[in-house]
């Protein structure tokens, strides 16, 4: 990525990209890259942007599923669950950072902005 560096950056969340959050971060910054991730804690360390659930959130629900599942559901009796509510998260310290400017109406519509 250093010799052939992308434009933007969209960053998963999984075990690999967590063990390097930090690192990740510090090079967006050192390479002045947009990027965005899917969970509040990245942008609270520096990163620009994030949209995704809420990760205690998800920890409650499954946390729900299991306390069922030893009460005697069964799992397979259980139903699929998926996010219904997401966050939009933007630092507006990382974008001066990089030169970047966020739009007005993304700053009205994020949940959270941090300065």
């Amino acid at each position: 990525m250093t010799e052939n560096p992308p434009e933007v950056l969209l960053v998963l969340q999984d075990a690999l990209t967590l063990e390097y959050r930090r690192e990740i971060i510090a090079f967006t910054l050192k390479a002045r890259l947009p990027s965005m991730f899917v969970g509040k804690e990245w942008v609270t360390e520096g990163g620009l942007v994030s949209y995704g659930d809420r990760l205690p959130e998800r920890y409650r629900r499954a946390a729900d599923l299991v306390d069922r599942i030893l009460k005697g559901e069964k799992p397979a009796d259980l139903p699929v669950e998926q996010p219904t509510k997401f966050e939009l998260v933007l630092n507006l310290k990382t974008a001066r950072a990089i030169n970047l400017n966020i739009p007005p109406t993304l700053l009205m519509r994020a949940d959270e902005v941090i300065e």
